[in-house]
């Protein structure tokens, strides 16, 4: 037997093994993972039959709310508070820019974008509110130099996209969480 023969042989016992390890291990792994009640999180369903939602017509968060709300279905929008189950007030949204650091010039160099959404939800037959005035605050961060201004306000405009997007997910979360 040659050297080269040998060599090679040694290789392709060990991924040999490593198969047939593989075909016995990847079983139990995967019915631990679906013992422990890991699941995606998927789409939330609300838990109401109707709902008004007094958004301003102007508002970007009110347009991808009820954009949403209609993808999920099982919630229908209604154009009159009267004719819903609950009603979404939003109080405030606001978008706000703040400078959080310095160039050796003095020039600014890092900001902080937040955007504030506030907002509460009322049972409109039992005049309760289920949620209270309640504040969701996201924030990033973005630097910026002189000579890309063009480029960081392309990046500002997509960061508060991005944040708009994650404020409607997140207030679908918490109508969603909501126990009736």
């Amino acid at each position: 037997m040659s050297s080269s023969e040998a060599s090679g042989a040694g290789p392709r016992r060990r991924a040999q093994r490593r198969k047939a390890l593989a075909w016995i291990l990847v079983p139990p792994a995967s019915l631990v993972l679906a013992g422990c009640g890991f699941q995606l999180r998927g789409a939330a369903q609300l838990p109401f039959e109707s709902l008004y939602a007094s958004f301003a017509p102007s508002s970007a968060i009110g347009g991808d709310f009820r954009r949403m709300v209609r993808v999920l279905g099982g919630t229908r929008l209604v154009d009159r508070p009267e004719d819903a189950q609950v009603r979404l007030d939003p109080l405030y949204e606001l978008r706000e820019k703040e400078i959080v650091g310095f160039s050796s010039t003095g020039r600014p160099r890092e900001y902080q974008l937040r955007l504030r959404f506030s907002f509460k939800l009322t049972d409109i037959a039992k005049g309760v509110e289920l949620i209270p005035a309640t504040e969701i605050l996201l924030r990033r961060e973005i630097t910026t130099t002189d000579t890309q201004l063009v480029a960081k306000e392309q990046e500002e405009a997509l960061l508060y996209r991005e944040m708009q997007t994650d404020m409607v997910q997140q207030l679908l979360r918490r109508l969603a969480a909501l126990k009736r």
